[in-house]
């Protein structure tokens, strides 16, 4: 089954060479839109698995568009963009985007990063990590979310582990699981801190300071 994907950029150009790195290999572009709130509707209407998110359009920007479709359960988020400031970064992340990568990744590099996704799983630029971990690393005193006592201890590990981005297996593999254990305690993790993405989980845990 192909995953569906809706493109979300202001130029016309952008969308029609994304749609050709793209459609195709079990990958099908279902939508585009040319601003966030076209992409909001189109989301709404076509029900992708993934939105490829531009940040800067006309009107309402990606960010806001990113934080509508995550409140809303619709898609992953995908954000796309030439820009890689740290406050476009951390808006994107905290919105709910499931992954952030730059313009200048390789068509398989953004085939690889739809795929992971769909799957639920991150997708994180490796320049773009390195400086949000910095960035975590340098923030003040831990701060536990709201819902956070309310994880077991086992959920706690899961919580610390996906702040150390790793993926559903090498979480398995570390705590000795099985993947599907480890999907469940992601999802109930998502439900118990309100957060729309495993991106927005990974914060989560550094701010707690979970190492």
């Amino acid at each position: 089954m192909s995953i569906r994907i809706l493109i979300a950029d202001d130029h016309a150009a952008i969308r029609a060479g994304l749609r050709a790195m793209l459609d195709g290999d079990g990958i099908e572009v279902v939508g585009e839109a040319a601003d966030g709130a076209a992409a909001v509707r189109n989301a709404r209407a076509l029900r992708p698995d993934v939105v490829l998110m531009d940040v800067r359009m006309p009107g309402q920007d990606g960010i806001e568009a990113t934080r509508l479709i995550a409140a809303e359960s619709i898609a992953h988020v995908l954000v796309l963009t030439t820009f890689d400031v740290d406050d476009y970064v951390f808006g994107a992340v905290r919105a709910g985007a499931a992954g952030f990568l730059l313009k200048s990744a390789t068509a398989d590099t953004l085939r690889d990063a739809v795929r992971a996704v769909a799957r639920g799983e991150g997708a994180l630029a490796t320049e773009v990590t390195r400086r949000v971990l910095a960035r975590l690393a340098s923030a003040p005193e831990p701060t536990p979310p709201a819902g956070f006592d309310e994880l077991t201890g086992r959920e706690r590990e899961v919580l610390a582990a996906l702040g150390r981005g790793l993926s559903n297996a090498e979480l398995a593999a570390e705590l000795s699981i099985s993947e599907t254990t480890a999907k469940t305690h992601v999802s109930r993790i998502l439900a118990k801190l309100g957060a729309a993405s495993r991106m927005q989980l990974a914060v989560i845990a550094r701010e707690a300071g979970l190492r």
